[in-house]
This record gives structure tokens, sequence and C-alpha cells, in this order.
């Protein structure tokens, strides 16, 4: 049976799907009220200013490991492991039309200062292969650095989200990277080891 986390995203993408063939719309400001109450999280009850205080609380715990690991890199090479959706990309407190999703802050200054700093960024998702280039885009467009970003085959969407992401950061590892840190908003993300440390974002039962 598929995971809530894949039901819930899989509608959004219907809708990204289809802006692949309009284009996106003009961009909403990410602190716009209106935009945040009339959200998919707005609609589950999620509230955006304590969902934005518990992400920052977990991101103030990775920091200083991850500073440190990098740190201490020497020839090691290093690397970071994100989910994408409320876990880089504030996707359910923002309208699927409008695009770009804004990044999360905190995560994407706590990204950008470890590739800074030489440690290498990953992407992994279960959003499906047909939106892997508009997904880059709003990555990039939002200032998060992409080294590499593993969306879903057509097999993978058989499989257990679970299952699909360890075996992802396997292969990166097999590239040759520590993964020194593995940062996702839902249990499917952070399971299965292949990571120095996990971080888990709040899902609240509610996220995607």
């Amino acid at each position: 049976m598929p995971s809530a986390k894949s039901a819930a995203t899989a509608t959004g993408l219907l809708g990204l799907t289809g802006l692949l063939l309009v284009g996106p719309a003009p961009a909403a400001s990410a602190a716009d009220p209106d935009t945040h109450l009339t959200s998919a999280a707005a609609i589950e009850g999620v509230d955006y200013t304590t969902w934005r205080r518990d992400v920052a609380a977990v991101i103030a715990e990775a920091r200083p490991y991850v500073e440190r690991r990098a740190e201490e890199a020497g020839t090691e090479k290093q690397a970071l492991v994100l989910d994408i959706d409320n876990s880089s990309l504030e996707t359910d407190f923002h309208p699927f039309w409008e695009l770009p999703t804004p990044a999360i802050p905190e995560v994407r200054a706590l990204v950008r200062d470890a590739h800074a700093r030489g440690v290498k960024v990953f992407f992994v998702t279960a959003r499906p292969g047909i939106v892997h280039s508009l997904t880059e885009w709003n990555l990039k467009q939002v200032g998060y650095p992409v080294d590499g970003l593993y969306v879903r085959s057509l097999p993978d969407l058989f499989a257990e989200v679970s299952a699909y992401k360890t075996a992802k950061r396997a292969e990166i590892e097999a590239k040759g990277y520590t993964i020194v840190a593995n940062i996702g908003n839902n249990t499917t993300d952070v399971v299965g080891g292949h990571a120095e440390r996990a971080f888990k974002l709040p899902d609240y039962g509610k996220l995607s």
C-alpha cells in the first residue's frame, strides 16, 4: 500500500505535471499570509509559524554537527542528502500552481553553508521522473546548490518509498561519498541507514 506521503505528494504532482505544459504562474511571496491560510497544510490544520519554529529547532541541532564534520573532511568526499517536499521546499504551505515553490530558509542556509565548505548536496525525492527538470529548476531558482537529484523511475513507483530512498543513498556512497547528514520530514526519508546522522523535520502525521 502506498504511504501517506506518496498519496499526498501525488495530488500535488498532478498539478506540477500540468505546469510542464502551460508554464509556471507568477510566484507569490513565501511570507504571504493569504497563501499560507489557503495552503494544503492550513487545510490540514498545520500552523505555518509553528512549523517554521519546529524546523528551525531541528536545523539548529544539525548545524554544529555538519559544520564540525566539514572541518574534519580532509580528503574525504562528503555529502548531504535531503528530501524535497516540506524538507527543502515549503510544498504544503504554498499553492502548487505558483512556482517556484519557496525554499525553507533555515534548511537552505544550512545547505548553502555546507556546500561552501565543500560538502556536495544530493536530493532524493519520491517525485516521479516526469517532473525531474521542473524540480531541479525550482531548487536552483530558490537558491539551492544541486549536485545530484534522484527521482523515481517507473519501477521505483511500485517499491516502498523507504526502500527506494535507502537504495539511492547507497548509490551515493558507492560513488565514494560519506553522507554526513540525511534530512527529511517523513520516517521513510530517514530510516534505512547509509548516513552518519539522520535529522527528522516535523510532519505532524499530516505533511507530505
